[in-house]
């Protein structure tokens, strides 16, 4: 049984977190600058102590620090003594530090087909029209066994789809050239903020995120995110996608005595901005079932408004750092908080959350019965681990000596719809090629036959101007000109009453068909 995490104390009251209960969620809010991010780092060293891996993002790029051994300052020490916290024990935590772009991690890569239509028109910022164009390309290419791993594997498909969109109207629905190129240029958009990284092979296997080290502790991944904040989609989108993973790659588990994994959600009012009420939904199951795969995900944003009603009833344990009323809608989330957190006696929440101290906060969390605790007003301990950034020779001796070193660092481009599509149109090519070269000798021999008649005898000429003669021809404009036999016909036909015309025309007939003389 692990033994409960003691996160935050005053005097003589304790805040610990049970392991049994942390895959009830949580939420880590307060305004820059109140100790968010200090706080996540505590919680982060007090998972892998007992052996639980966690994710999370470095968005500012100072969590790294959680891979080395900390050193407290004078000036904290004297700080941590005034409020009678306990001296930290240093410690460093095994990381594994990740990155988008394969920069200054491991890189981290999904699949196009992996990702799906839902995922993917979220990042292009689709609107329902255009997403459903991009569902339609997607069973297409199910359909015709077109694997969709990059990003050139979905502009060939666009273009395939756009193309012959007669083809595909009767049984997939009407296929629009606007929608097609709003989906190509949103795709150019994800491309320049160097999403192309993120697609392709090799995929992440979810299971490298949850590794232990030789000392049984849990191993930190680490994402670095400084740069993927400039394209707040993609981070959004990716985060969500290696939550949907889990989901379907784990299996239940129901309740154990600790999570399999827990999740941090760094600025995570970016995944829920102007998100459609689809996506909303998924986020809300995926955070509802999620837990019975052992999976505990903690949200971090500034402003507890900023995460959605249906998703913030899921989450039960309860962090609150300083929250500023400078504006109607700070003074809106201070009274929605204090409503939403269990009242104490003694404790006006309303009043308490504008006048925390930096490292103070309200916590609330879930006892041994599920049940919300009392909110109390604490002092989250320090990590033992550094704080801030670490030097770019540490972060190289991580990736080195990394447990997944060498597996994802090279990529892979197998046969896809990209090489599909473009064989398939330099097979027509070749085709066409092939069928005017063979023509060729087919002309070079009406060729030779074409000097045949130029080399035709009198005796031929003779034949052919007395057959012109008699039976007419047509001239160059296709105008005729009656022959010798057609103005015999139209003259006995004129005498077709008389006996002797009867005669005239039977002779004349019998003649040219070559029937028997009378």
């Amino acid at each position: 049984m692990a033994e409960p995490m003691l996160i935050a104390l005053h005097k003589t009251t304790e805040c610990h977190m049970l392991p049994a209960l942390a895959n009830r969620h949580g939420l880590i809010t307060g305004a820059t600058g109140t100790g968010k991010t200090v706080t996540l780092q505590t919680l982060a060293e007090g998972f892998s102590k007992i052996g639980v891996p966690v994710f999370m993002a470095d968005v500012k790029g100072d969590l790294a620090g959680i891979s080395q051994a900390g050193h407290i300052p004078p000036k904290l020490a004297a700080a941590i003594q005034e409020r009678g916290l306990p001296m930290p024990a240093p410690i460093g935590c095994p990381t594994t530090l990740w990155d988008v772009f394969g920069k200054s991690g491991h890189p981290v890569r999904a699949t196009i087909t992996d990702m799906g239509p839902l995922l993917l028109g979220r990042m292009l910022n689709l609107n329902d029209t255009q997403a459903g164009v991009l569902n339609m390309v997607f069973k297409i290419a199910d359909d015709q066994g077109l694997l969709l791993l990059d990003l050139k594997d979905l502009r060939a498909m666009l273009q395939h789809v756009g193309e012959n969109a007669r083809d595909f109207t009767t049984q997939y629905g009407n296929v629009s050239a606007a929608s097609i190129g709003a989906i190509q240029r949103a795709l150019l958009e994800i491309e320049s903020q160097g999403g192309d990284s993120f697609f392709g092979e090799p995929m992440l296997n979810i299971q490298d995120f949850m590794q232990t080290d030789s000392r049984g502790m849990g191993v930190i991944n680490l994402l670095a995110a400084d740069k993927l904040m400039n394209a707040p989609r993609l981070y959004g989108t990716f985060l969500l996608w290696m939550l949907s993973e889990m989901f379907e790659q784990l299996p239940e588990i129901g309740d154990a005595e600790k999570p399999k994994m827990v999740f941090f959600f760094d600025e995570a009012h970016l995944l829920f901005n102007e998100a459609p009420k689809v996506l909303l939904e998924r986020i809300e199951l995926l955070v509802r079932l999620i837990r019975s795969k052992g999976v505990g995900v903690y949200f971090v944003t500034q402003n507890p408004l900023d995460v959605p009603e249906t998703v913030l009833g899921q989450l039960g344990n309860r962090v609150q750092h300083a929250l500023r009323a400078f504006t109607p809608r700070d003074q809106k989330a201070v009274k929605a908080t204090a409503q939403t957190m269990r009242g104490k006696a003694g404790l006006d929440i309303e009043k308490a959350i504008t006048e925390l101290g930096v490292g103070e906060a309200l916590v609330s969390l879930l006892d041994a019965k599920g049940r919300p605790s009392e909110t109390e007003q604490v002092y989250v301990l320090l990590p033992g681990s550094q704080l801030g950034p670490i030097t770019p020779e540490q972060r190289q001796a991580l990736l080195t000596n990394s447990l997944v070193a060498g597996v994802y660092e090279q990529t892979l481009d197998r046969e896809s719809a990209y090489e599909r599509l473009k064989g398939s149109a330099a097979a027509t090519g070749n085709s066409v090629a092939n069928t005017t070269a063979g023509s060729a000798p087919a002309n070079s021999a009406k060729g030779a036959e074409a000097q045949a008649p130029a080399q035709a005898n009198v005796t031929d000429q003779v034949l052919s101007g007395l057959g012109d003669a008699l039976f007419g021809s047509t001239g160059p404009r296709g105008g005729q000109r009656q022959g010798l036999a057609q103005m015999m016909v139209k003259s006995a036909v004129r005498n077709i009453g008389s006996a002797v015309g009867r005669e005239i025309v039977r002779g004349v007939m019998g003649s040219i068909l070559g029937g028997r003389k009378r």
